[in-house]
């Protein structure tokens, strides 16, 4: 008889071994084992080297998940039903486009390319139009064509050209007209094809009334058709010629879905019935209100081809409006990603140490949010006693209506300092209303950096003297054009109380005083500071200087600041009879700037199209004015902040895309990074 004894195990090798980690499968793992052996033989000792290979054992790899723990749950996941940046968090993960906006560009998502004037696919036609017909003025309103409405007939591109129709006479106007075409091949989540017929069905629902949303599009919209399965056709009203009309589609929608309800019930039963269907990454499988969102992989996402998404399943927690247990959450390996609605901009500091010592991934980046200091030119016409309100000539023009001293103000209020101390160098300041990486910036824009000396020289020239010598006391107006002698350069420099704000308002404030200028600061909660006139303060044009922020986009929201949106009474009218205030309270230049050169350049921008060399020409004129002119000071841009795990890869966070999870598709993090 042979006897056999296991000495020593020198080694194992895992063999035939294909363990993905991102698959959630079951998998063999087949285990080769080299053993020696001590044997007689014929009375001898004998020692052998034996393979053995075992019995295979099943290993269930675990599903890879994604945590975002988001500040915010949306209040709804029905995109006509909401605006929440946690929602646009959370609908990224179910939508994929159709549009997405880039690094001040726009890409197509679902789309075969975007329409353009060059290739064919957007075109301008020459159309009759008759007394009743509506159309788009000069001034881009919605209004049926009659008499004495200046109009601009076909060929007409500027004001300029504009003419009074008459009532009568026969007039063509140029209409535009522009071709998308889907991708071939799309399906929704649960299998049923994705065509142009969802698109029709999301335009119906945005028309209805019952809808919650803006209807600018839809009310200077023509037509929308659908020629075939992948194609749709948006026509504009005679006269509207948009310089996005390459983004003039809808979103789809799916009607074999939400079809059952009404527009009006939609709003509440989306939600309420988990009607949640896209075509993007991944499916919505629950919704936990006031905990979590869950997601897994969407098995018909036309990019499954490409290996994406990287997970089988994502999870939004909620309830982290604490930045410093959002930051614990990283830390303690409970959340992959922290987003910026948890408020992180006051842990600057710290995520910079953290990441400096690899313990997190900080993701810093100016978006196309600006805050803007204000200045109110034109008070309200019902009487405002502060500062602004100083008008003894009675033109309606308050001491901010003289230039110089908007000049001035801008020199005096240290905007770098608040970058540096606030933002810890991470944002920048600017100098008008887009950023200077926008293509469209102006490198000619005039700036205004901190400069006492050169703010005081100005002051002098309109007449805020140094009384007594000593800078750090108010200037005392001698001889001001509408201001009584004797008035103190002091005034009230009002915002919300956000914590920022009051730290970025205090630098600035303590800064002015080395002008001889006295800002009294003043913070009110959000929702009185922002209320609509004529009670609110800001759009009521009740106030001195005034902090807020805008957000802007790819296309440079010069309207912001032309004269027909100065907010105020609807009825009051011009000598002439017109309405002096055609926006009503709705009015975004709660400063009342008003300037027809600048109306004249900023109208003539939106009015025209990308690649004319109008569309150009008026955006930079109207930034050149715009800086010389300052209606408002632009002070710096605002911080998108997040925070990831330090082997996050595929993050990237973008100046002009709203949601940092607009490639969610591609985030990945460990050894799969770069797979």
């Amino acid at each position: 008889m042979s006897r056999k004894s296991i000495l020593l195990a020198l080694f194992v090798l895992l063999g035939a071994l294909a363990l993905t980690a991102c698959t959630g499968e079951t998998v063999e793992v087949i285990k080769t084992v080299v053993v020696t052996e001590v044997v007689e033989v014929e009375g001898e000792t004998v020692e052998v080297e034996v393979v053995v290979t075992a019995t295979p054992e099943p290993v269930v790899v675990e599903p890879r998940t994604l945590v975002i723990c988001q500040g915010q749950q949306p209040d709804t996941l029905y995109p006509y039903g909401g605006s929440m940046l946690a929602m646009s968090h959370v609908l990224e993960a179910l939508y994929d486009g159709p549009i997405d906006a880039r690094t001040f560009a726009y890409q197509p998502i679902i789309l075969a390319k975007l329409p353009s004037l060059a290739d064919g696919d957007a075109v301008i036609n020459v159309v009759d139009v008759v007394a009743g017909d509506l159309v788009v003025d000069n001034d881009g309103n919605v209004g049926a064509l009659a008499a004495d409405m200046v109009v601009r007939p076909a060929g007409c591109s500027a004001a300029d050209c504009a003419i009074t129709y008459d009532g009568t006479s026969a007039l063509q106007m140029d209409q535009m007209a522009v071709t998308f075409q889907l991708l071939p091949g799309l399906t929704w989540s649960d299998g049923t094809p994705l065509t142009s017929a969802d698109q029709l069905y999301s335009f119906v629902l945005n028309a209805d009334p019952d809808t919650p949303i803006g209807k600018y599009l839809v009310e200077h919209t023509a037509a929308y058709e659908a020629p075939d399965e992948l194609t749709t056709v948006w026509t504009g009203l005679p006269g509207y010629k948009d310089s996005t009309y390459f983004l003039n589609t809808w979103t789809p929608y799916p009607e074999h879905l939400w079809g059952q309800y009404s527009p009006a019930d939609l709003v509440t039963e989306v939600d309420a019935q988990s009607l949640w269907l896209g075509w993007g990454p991944y499916v919505m499988t629950e919704w936990v209100k006031g905990d979590h969102i869950t997601m897994t992989k969407n098995p018909n996402y036309f990019r499954a081809s490409e290996g994406l998404p990287k997970f089988e399943t994502v999870v939004y927690r909620f309830g982290n409006e604490n930045s410093n247990a959002a930051i614990a959450g990283i830390l303690a390996g409970e959340c992959d990603i922290v987003d910026q609605t948890t408020g992180l901009e006051d842990q600057s500091e710290l995520l910079l140490e953290l990441q400096a010592a690899g313990q997190v991934n900080a993701t810093f980046i100016t978006g196309t949010t600006y805050e803007h200091a204000d200045f109110n030119i034109r008070p309200v016409e019902t009487g405002y006693d502060g500062f602004a309100g100083l008008d003894t000539d009675g033109n309606g023009v308050g001491p901010f209506g003289d230039i110089r001293l908007r000049q001035a103000v801008a020199m005096c209020m240290d905007r770098q300092a608040v970058v540096d101390t606030v933002f810890y160098g991470q944002s920048i300041t600017i100098d008008t209303y887009i950023p200077p990486e926008h293509p469209l910036f102006n490198p000619e824009n005039v700036s205004w950096p901190y400069d006492p000396a050169a703010a005081g020289a100005l002051l002098d020239e309109i007449g805020w003297l140094d009384a007594d010598g000593d800078p750090a006391t108010p200037r005392v107006s001698t001889g001001v054009e509408g201001v009584p002698d004797g008035t103190l350069l002091q005034f009230f420099y009002e915002t919300t109380s956000a914590t920022q704000r009051m730290q970025a308002t205090q630098i600035m404030a303590e800064s002015a005083l080395a002008c001889g200028m006295q800002m009294d600061l003043n913070y009110y909660p959000a929702s009185e500071w922002f209320a609509d006139g004529p009670d609110g303060k800001l759009f009521g044009r009740k106030y001195d200087l005034g902090q807020f922020a805008w957000l802007t986009g790819v296309q440079p929201s010069c309207d912001l600041f032309i004269t027909s949106q100065i907010p105020g009474d609807p009825t009051l009218l011009n000598d002439d009879g017109t309405t002096k205030y055609p926006s009503g309270w709705g009015g975004q230049n709660n400063s009342g700037y008003s300037n027809p050169e600048y109306d004249v350049a900023c109208l003539g921008a939106i009015q025209s199209l990308p690649g004319q060399e109008s569309y150009d020409a008026n955006h930079l004129l109207a930034q050149q004015i715009f800086s010389e002119e300052l209606p408002i000071v632009p002070l710096y841009l605002r911080l998108k902040l997040a925070a990831t795990r330090p082997d996050m890869c595929n993050f990237f966070m973008d100046p002009t895309a709203n949601s940092e999870m607009w490639n969610i598709e591609e985030f990945d993090y460990g050894a799969t990074c770069g797979e």
